[in-house]
């Protein structure tokens, strides 16, 4: 990562810079940065998309764009002849019941995100180690070879679907519906990240992933709790691994015992985050 000082003496990420996102994507982050400054809630009225296009500096046609996808994440509604709305989200972790307001593009959220998916996945897979039943043993084998399928075919979105099927195995198999509805959440929330500044490719981890599936299964299936925790650590942590130290400016000051090998902290846009993370959800 290469930081230099602008004229306002701010740091600037020169490698952000010159990473490529398209405009509606840049622009999608803009808008969620927007309601947050405006302290919108759910429900309330929205700029139009020509307030929004004169605002942000952008075309209308792109604004369009950024809207569609803030729709389809269900961070906005468009009503035809009434306007754009700040989505009333019902998840546990959305905008309704979040103290903060999660911005998809933001890497400090994104790390806090992971950091809480880490105790997810460990708590999950501890406690699917004693409960998991034959069924629901097959059903995370079947997952994990699904994703194994994808990565050795390349299709991204075999992996994928493995992948939240893998996780979401685990956390059925748990048995605590509370434990469950919080994994579903944070990868929804996740999966935003995915759609504004990742991309679902192959590569980067998934290899490794693949592996570490394998052997949080095996853990599980071997009713080994604590070999399943650990295991479930080591795939969160190999996830981040590798990535650039953080921004000095980051409002959040995350330090590297929070993932145990990665020794990264957040501080620059998701859309950074594509060469480190491979894509997809892992």
């Amino acid at each position: 990562m290469a930081l230099s000082r602008d004229e306002g003496d701010n740091w600037v990420d020169e490698t952000r810079e010159a990473t490529y996102r398209p405009g509606y994507e840049r622009v999608a982050e803009q808008v969620l940065a927007l309601i947050a400054e405006l302290r919108l809630q759910a429900g309330d009225r929205m700029p139009t998309e020509n307030e929004l296009a004169t605002r942000l500096g952008a075309s209308r046609t792109v604004v369009r764009e950024a809207i569609k996808i803030l729709s389809a994440i269900g961070r906005v509604r468009a009503q035809k002849g009434r306007g754009l709305y700040v989505t009333d989200d019902e998840g546990m972790l959305g905008s309704a019941r979040w103290s903060g307001f999660f911005l998809p593009a933001d890497l400090d959220h994104v790390y806090l995100l992971f950091e809480f998916r880490r105790v997810q996945e460990m708590a999950a897979g501890r406690l699917a180690a004693t409960r998991a039943t034959p069924v629901e043993l097959r059903t995370i084998e079947a997952a994990a070879e699904t994703c194994r399928q994808g990565h050795l075919t390349g299709e991204a979105p075999l992996f994928d679907r493995g992948d939240e099927d893998f996780h979401l195995g685990i956390a059925a198999a748990s048995h605590n519906q509370f434990l469950l509805a919080a994994v579903r959440e944070v990868r929804r929330l996740q999966h935003q990240s995915s759609t504004i500044g990742l991309h679902g490719t192959i590569g980067g981890h998934a290899a490794e992933a693949v592996e570490e599936h394998a052997a949080i299964y095996a853990a599980i299936r071997d009713g080994d709790p604590e070999a399943a925790a650990e295991a479930a650590a080591v795939h969160l942590d190999n996830t981040l691994e590798g990535l650039p130290p953080r921004n000095p400016a980051t409002r959040f000051r995350l330090t590297p015992t929070h993932f145990r090998r990665s020794g990264a902290v957040p501080g620059r846009t998701a859309g950074t985050l594509v060469a480190h993370l491979g894509g997809g959800s892992r």
